[in-house]
């Protein structure tokens, strides 16, 4: 009898491991504060694509940040028919405060991800030692060969002379200025150890203006990420079928999942109401995680003390730890 007991209790523990953790309004946040967050991104393990998996938090839910090499930095905004974040970097000079010198590793990312910076950001540089900084006028060969012209810092540029919010800050002071047009992340401590600030300026569209005056200078960083296009994604997604879901991913597997509005998740497609849907919380990605290691775990485990109840009925309680953590 008292084995039965036993049994029976490690049944229900087993089953209250196995129901997965809530995810944060029970499906995949669609925002942060103010800031979509949408296929292929997410901020809920399981949501988006895993090209981008822990690469975007929410901080209490108002701020999105991105995660890089150099620090984890606001996203101020975000655009999903010209797929890029606009990051800002809280060590970058603006106009917005008095100049101060900042040497602090400037904005980078790790390249082996699917972001990558824009070809449509600009680097100020401030106060730069010209003993170690090539400081001259662009060449106007380096409009026809540009590639020509990476090692050379620009004090003759348009955005030197047009700083966003502070048109001519530079000619009150005595500050000097130059733009450049990094290659790399390298490139940019280079020069941060040789000048006393910097900014990042992207060019912002506006309107329905024609070039070139349908862009605009505006101070932040913009990242560009690819969206992959999936067939089983479009299904899930196909709001003419029916489908009312939401393109994700098994966490332990990396596997497709369509994360269903009604609570399911599915192989296919929501509107697919066969065996490949699954009953558990749709917006509980991460169960398939824990109910795998779960079920390892449980089915192990049971038989084990199974036998060890048999030849001795004096049980002492498990301790959890941090690697046997299950939530």
């Amino acid at each position: 009898m008292e084995t039965r007991l036993h049994i029976h209790a490690l049944t229900i523990l087993l089953l209250i491991s196995a129901q997965p953790p809530s995810v944060a309004g029970g499906l995949c946040r669609d925002s942060c504060g103010d800031v979509p967050v949408r296929y292929p991104l997410g901020i809920d393990d399981g949501c988006g694509s895993p090209y981008y998996r822990n690469m975007l938090t929410c901080t209490d839910n108002t701020t999105l940040r991105l995660r890089t090499p150099s620090g984890t930095y606001p996203v101020a905004g975000a655009d999903y028919a010209d797929p890029h974040l606009v990051v800002t970097d809280p060590s970058m000079w603006t106009c917005a405060r008095p100049f101060t010198s900042v040497h602090a590793a400037p904005f980078s990312l790790d390249t082996s991800t699917r972001f990558s910076l824009s070809p449509r950001n600009d680097h100020l540089f401030f106060n730069c030692d010209e003993d170690r900084v090539i400081v001259a006028p662009r060449p106007a060969i380096c409009d026809r060969y540009p590639d020509r012209c990476d090692s050379a810092c620009d004090n003759a540029g348009y955005l030197c002379r047009n700083l966003p919010g502070c048109r001519d800050a530079l000619e009150e002071g005595n500050m000097t200025c130059c733009t450049y047009h990094p290659r790399a992340a390298e490139s940019l401590r280079t020069m941060m150890r040789h000048c006393e600030a910097y900014t990042s300026v992207y060019w912002r569209a506006v309107g329905d203006k024609f070039p070139p005056y349908d862009q605009v200078p505006d101070y932040g960083v913009r990242v560009d990420f690819e969206i992959p296009v999936t067939t089983r994604c479009l299904k899930c997604q196909d709001r003419r079928r029916g489908a009312n879901g939401t393109c994700g991913f098994d966490p332990l597997t990396r596997d497709f999942v369509c994360i269903c509005d009604d609570g399911r998740n599915s192989t296919t497609d929501c509107a697919d109401v066969g065996g490949s849907g699954h009953g558990a919380s749709a917006g509980v990605v991460a169960a398939s995680v824990v109910f795998s290691i779960s079920a390892a775990i449980g089915i192990g485990g049971l038989v084990l003390y199974i036998r060890k109840i048999r030849s001795n009925k004096v049980v002492t309680c498990g301790v959890q730890s941090n690697e046997n953590r299950f939530f």
